[in-house]
């Protein structure tokens, strides 16, 4: 468990379930990003992630260390974010900036094989973008197409 101010990462559980499934976004934002109760936990080598404040979940994402990684990295100890969100209604708080800062303590403690964390950036997301730099996250210049069109991949190193 990693502690940033008044937000907590905490790996996934079943205590969480119904809060994450109520979680809702608008579609200019849903279009970037799945909700947790889209996303199929099973997967081995996937680690769901709750953002957690005040014990209470307000986002979640996904750590993979799975062959996916490889399609945006060449280093054998990457992990790939994905799925970002902070609920709607939790929004503005500054949730998401204090969750990724507090990233990369995370992943050490949790997975200390793992020296960068990567990620895709939708080219129009600009929001995700500026939080994305701030909290040190680098743009290498490097470009995929996506779903809905070109994304930026980000490096995170730790």
């Amino acid at each position: 468990m990693q502690k940033t101010a008044n937000i907590e990462l905490v790996h996934f559980s079943e205590d969480y379930v119904e809060q994450l499934h109520s979680f809702e976004l608008p579609e200019d934002q849903h279009q970037f990003t799945a909700l947790p109760k889209e996303i199929s936990i099973e997967t081995v080598g996937q680690y769901p992630i709750v953002i957690l404040s005040d014990h209470v979940p307000v986002g979640f994402f996904v750590l993979h260390a799975t062959d996916r990684v490889k399609e945006y990295s060449t280093n054998p100890n990457a992990m790939l974010l994905t799925a970002l969100s902070i609920d709607h209604q939790q929004q503005s708080k500054g949730y998401a900036k204090k969750a990724m800062f507090a990233l990369a303590d995370f992943v050490k403690q949790h997975f200390n094989e793992c020296n960068e964390v990567v990620l895709v950036v939708n080219h129009k997301n600009i929001a995700a973008q500026h939080l994305y730099h701030k909290v040190g996250f680098v743009d290498n210049g490097e470009r995929r197409m996506g779903p809905i069109g070109e994304q930026i991949v980000m490096q995170l190193p730790l």
